[in-house]
C-alpha cells in the first residue's frame, strides 16, 4: 500500500516583483518512505541547493522547476503534479531520463477557444477559471530515473547533478530534465496517436491544429489518419504552424550548417548537404572552411575511422585537406584530434547506419578544427566521388559554413520544424522539437549539455508554444 501523498506547494506571489503572472504548481511526492523523494542517503549541499540527503535534493530541484514554470505561468488554478523516483529504462551506455504527461484530456468545457478539440488538464482547468479535474487528482504525472548513475547496469559514467545554478558541466542537469517534462505535462504533446494517426475518439488534440505539413500546406486537424502517420516519419516534413513561436524564430535560431560540395570529380555529390553539428570545435559561420575532400582509409574494408595517429598515408591525405572518416568503435572527439594533429582543417563524419542526420556529441577544448556529420547516403556519394583520388589531392572542395538564408531547424517558411524521424521514435517522434535547431532547444527529444533554466524567448522556444495552444 502506498502511503499518502506528501504535499508541496511552490507558489509565487503577485506581489513579489510586481509580477503580471503567476501559477501555483504544487508537488505531490508519490514515493514510498526511504525511496525517490524520501531516499535518506547522506549527500552534500551543491549548486544552491541545501539539502543535506538525496530525497531533499531531489525534491528541492523539483521545487525550482516548479518555480521556473510558475513565473511563467498564468492560471488562477493551482496545478498539481503528481511526481515520483523509479527505476526506468536503462542500459550502461542510454538510459530513459524522465517522463510526464497530462493526466486527463478535456474538450469543450467553459470557455474552451476550439470546440470539440482536446486539450490538456492543466490548460483546460486554466481557460475555465475553474478546475476540472477531481480535487484529489493531479493534472501532470512525472516519472523520473532513480537509478542513473547509480548501478552499474545505468549509465555509471552519469549522474543527475542536483545543483540549481546550471553548473551541471557533463553531468545531466536535473532542473532541465524537469522543465523539460513539466512541459509535456503542461501540454506540449498531442493526445493524437503519432504512429497511427488516429485520434482520440475522433476528435483532433490542440496541438493538431498546429502541427502542419510543410509540403501539403495542411494541419494535422486537417489530414487522415494514414496522412497523419506518413508526415509523423516524414524526415523534415511536419512544423509548428503558431504565430507566438514563429514570430520568434528569427531573433533565437541560428543559420543552418552546410556543406557545399564541388569540383571536376564530384559528380553526384555536387551541391548542398544537410549535416550536423559538432558539440565541440569552432562553431560554423559565414566564413566556411574551404579545402579539397580527402578520405581516410585506415581499415581492411577501406572504412577510415581515425581511432588512432594517421600513418604517413593518411597524414599526406588530409594535410591542409578536409578530411572524411567513418563513424564507429571511438568517440568523435577522438576522430578529430588525430585529424587536427595530422594537420587537417576540418572533419566530416560519414554515418554507419541509414537514418537521419543528427549532431556530433562530445566536447573537447583542444579541438580547434570544425566538424560535421553527414548520413550515410550523402557518405556514399562522397566516397563515390573520391573513388578516383590522388594520393594528395581529389578534385573534390568541401566548404563547411552555413546558409544566412535559412534558420537552423526550420522549414522554407521559417516555422521551427518537429521531431519526426524517417523511424519512428516511440515517445520521442512529434511531441519534440527539430534536433537540428540552433540554439539548441529545451524540448528537443535529448538533453543538451548547453541548455539553460530559462523558457522563454529569446532563449528558448517551449514557452512560446504553450501560449500559442492557449497559456
Amino acid at each position: 500500500m502506498r502511503t499518502a501523498d506528501l504535499i508541496v506547494a511552490v507558489a509565487l506571489a503577485a506581489a513579489a516583483a510586481a509580477a503580471s503572472q503567476a501559477a501555483t504548481i504544487t508537488i505531490i511526492n508519490r514515493n514510498d518512505p526511504g525511496v525517490g523523494f524520501n531516499d535518506p542517503t547522506p549527500a552534500a549541499p551543491v549548486g544552491g541547493n541545501s539539502g543535506i540527503t538525496l530525497g531533499q535534493q531531489r525534491l528541492i530541484a523539483f521545487q525550482y522547476a516548479a518555480s521556473v514554470w510558475g513565473a511563467a505561468l498564468d492560471s488562477a488554478v493551482p496545478i498539481r503534479v503528481a511526481a515520483s523516483f523509479v527505476p526506468l529504462t536503462c542500459t550502461a551506455t542510454t538510459a530513459t531520463l524522465g517522463s510526464a504527461g497530462a493526466s486527463d484530456i478535456y474538450s469543450d468545457f467553459p470557455n474552451a477557444p476550439r470546440p470539440a478539440t482536446w486539450y490538456p488538464a492543466a490548460l483546460a482547468s486554466k481557460l475555465a477559471g475553474v478546475d476540472q479535474t477531481p480535487a484529489d487528482q493531479p493534472h501532470i504525472v512525472a516519472r523520473f530515473n532513480s537509478r542513473l548513475g547509480l548501478f552499474d547496469d545505468c549509465m555509471p559514467n552519469d549522474s543527475f547533478y542536483l545543483g540549481i545554478d546550471g553548473q551541471a558541466g557533463k553531468r545531466i542537469d536535473l532542473v532541465t530534465v524537469l522543465l523539460h517534462e513539466m512541459a509535456h505535462g503542461l501540454g506540449f504533446q498531442t493526445f493524437t496517436n503519432d504512429q497511427t494517426g488516429k485520434r482520440a475518439n475522433d476528435l483532433p488534440s490542440v496541438w493538431d491544429h498546429y502541427l502542419i505539413d510543410n509540403r501539403a500546406g495542411k494541419t494535422w486537424a486537417q489530414m487522415t489518419d494514414a496522412e497523419r502517420s506518413a508526415s509523423a516519419v516524414s524526415g523534415a516534413g511536419l512544423s509548428w504552424n503558431g504565430d507566438t513561436v514563429t514570430g520568434a524564430v528569427p531573433g533565437l535560431l541560428s543559420p543552418m550548417s552546410r556543406l557545399l560540395i564541388a569540383g571536376p570529380n564530384a559528380g553526384a555529390a555536387a551541391g548542398a548537404m544537410p549535416v550536423g553539428d559538432a558539440g565541440f570545435g569552432p562553431p560554423l559561420s559565414t566564413q566556411a572552411v574551404t579545402g579539397e575532400l580527402m578520405m581516410v582509409a585506415d581499415q581492411p574494408d577501406g572504412t577510415g575511422l581515425a581511432c588512432a595517429p594517421l600513418d604517413a598515408a593518411n597524414g599526406l591525405a588530409v594535410r591542409g585537406n578536409v578530411a572524411l572518416v567513418d563513424r564507429g568503435t571511438c568517440a568523435f572527439v577522438d576522430k578529430a584530434k588525430n585529424l587536427q594533429a595530422a594537420g587537417a582543417i576540418a572533419m566530416v563524419v560519414a554515418d554507419n547506419a541509414p537514418g537521419d542526420v543528427s549532431d556530433l556529441g562530445g566536447a573537447d577544448p583542444a579541438i580547434l578544427i570544425p566538424a560535421v556529420r553527414v548520413s550515410q547516403q550523402s557518405g556514399a556519394l562522397l566516397k563515390s566521388a573520391l573513388a578516383k583520388r590522388k594520393p594528395d589531392s581529389s578534385g573534390v572542395s568541401a566548404s563547411l559554413g552555413v546558409d544566412p538564408s535559412r534558420l537552423a531547424g526550420t522549414d522554407s517558411a521559417g516555422r521551427i520544424r518537429m521531431y519526426t524521424p524517417s523511424e519512428y521514435a516511440p515517445g520521442s517522434t512529434v511531441s519534440h522539437f527539430s534536433t537540428d535547431a540552433k540554439r539548441n532547444q529545451l524540448m528537443e527529444p535529448a538533453i543538451s549539455a548547453d541548455l539553460t533554466h530559462t523558457v522563454t524567448a529569446p532563449v528558448d522556444l517551449t514557452y512560446s508554444l504553450l501560449k500559442d495552444i492557449g497559456w
